[in-house]
C-alpha cells in the first residue's frame, strides 16, 4: 500500500475540522500545528485500517456486481442440445 496522502487544501479542511470537533464535543481550543499532528498519526497509524476497510467494501460491491452479470449472460443464453 502507497503513503496515505492528503493535499494542502485537504488537509487545511480536515485540520479545521479537528479544531471544530474539539470545540464542539470536547469545549477544547486545539490550534493547527497540534490538529495537524494528530491528523498525521491517525493517518499514520490507523489510516490503514480505514483504507483497507474500503478495499473490503470495493470488493464486494465488484464481486455482487460480477455475480449479476453472470446471472444476466446466462438468461441470454439460447436452449441447445449440449448439456451446461
Amino acid at each position: 500500500m502507497s503513503e496515505i496522502k492528503f493535499s494542502k487544501e485537504e488537509k487545511a479542511l480536515i485540520v479545521a475540522r479537528i479544531q471544530g470537533y474539539f470545540e464542539e464535543e470536547m469545549q477544547q481550543s486545539i490550534g493547527g500545528f497540534d490538529a495537524e499532528f494528530l491528523l498525521d498519526f491517525f493517518t499514520s497509524e490507523i489510516g490503514s485500517y480505514f483504507y483497507n476497510r474500503g478495499l473490503y467494501d470495493a470488493q464486494a460491491l465488484l464481486s455482487a456486481r460480477l455475480e449479476e452479470i453472470g446471472e444476466s449472460i446466462f438468461q441470454l443464453e439460447k436452449r441447445t442440445q449440449f448439456l451446461r
